[in-house]
């Protein structure tokens, strides 16, 4: 069963990929990936609450889901 994407759940993933490669588990490439994919999961989010802020809406409710879970 796949998690939900999360705020905490990625957190925890970025932690552990830097624990993964500090520890030689995880080649320095493959983290780096990993890491480029989260920062654009947070770009997107972040580009989200602007358009919300910009457009006087309403934050997308999996927007505020991503962050609260």
């Amino acid at each position: 069963m796949k998690k939900q994407l999360t705020a905490e759940n990625l957190k925890e993933a970025l932690w552990e990929t830097l624990n993964g490669v500090k520890d030689g588990e995880i080649g320095a490439m493959q983290g780096d990936a990993i890491a480029t994919q989260a920062r654009e999961i947070l770009r997107t989010t972040n580009t989200q609450l602007r358009i919300s802020a910009q457009s006087k809406t309403d934050v997308p409710k999996k927007v505020v889901a991503f962050s609260q879970k």
